[in-house]
């Protein structure tokens, strides 16, 4: 259970969030996006109060979820006009060197690791100021998860984005602030070290 989880993120940041399965990781993701009613929660917009409902429809945060949530019917080329109207933007996804090659292919013939990929460069090139992803960099290969890790330190210029993974090396290599879950309450972590202080790698 949440207990005591703060933080404050802006534009230009990357935020990884760490902790044991079951610390509460996902959970967190899902009270900021209003998919669960938190018994108290202070959500903040520019220092204005807001509820989480409003996380939605204002279109503030892209969130992108641990399981796959795209129709598994549709071919790639077909689900990026549904995410974006520009042609700049579809462009932007359809050309990604990862996405390209796929474009073809419907969601559900995709391998788990060219499904996750699409899955954040689709959310990435979003209108929306903040990006939460959970686990990432699950089930991608070295070359995507490096592809990946390139992709989300060129969007954070326009961007807030927090992610969380168990992939810890590859969420250190990009993040610009950190913090660890234990007994539901966040702590600053700034290495290896302090995620061995606090108990998420082994002594």
């Amino acid at each position: 259970m949440l207990s005591k989880v703060s933080f404050r993120i802006e534009t230009g940041d990357l935020l990884g969030i760490f902790g044991k399965n079951g610390s509460g990781k996902s959970t967190l993701l899902k009270l900021l996006f209003g998919l669960l009613k938190a018994d108290a929660i202070d959500l903040r917009w520019n220092e204005n109060k807001i509820a989480p409902s409003e996380i939605i429809n204002e279109q503030l945060i892209g969130y992108l979820p641990q399981h796959p949530f795209l129709p598994e019917n549709c071919k790639v080329r077909d689900i990026i006009p549904m995410y974006h109207n520009s042609e700049e933007k579809q462009d932007a996804v359809f050309y990604n060197p990862g996405v390209a090659k796929i474009t073809h292919k419907k969601t559900g013939e995709l391998s788990q690791g060219e499904r996750k990929y699409f899955e954040v460069v689709l959310l990435g090139h979003l209108d929306h100021p903040f990006l939460m992803l959970d686990e990432p960099f699950s089930m991608l290969e070295p070359l995507q998860t490096e592809a990946i890790k390139a992709f989300l330190l060129q969007i954070k210029k326009t961007k807030g984005i927090l992610l969380t993974d168990h992939y810890f090396n590859d969420v250190l290599d990009i993040t610009t602030q950190n913090l660890v879950i234990k007994e539901g309450q966040s702590f600053e972590v700034i290495g290896t070290d302090d995620l061995r202080k606090f108990e998420y790698l082994r002594k």
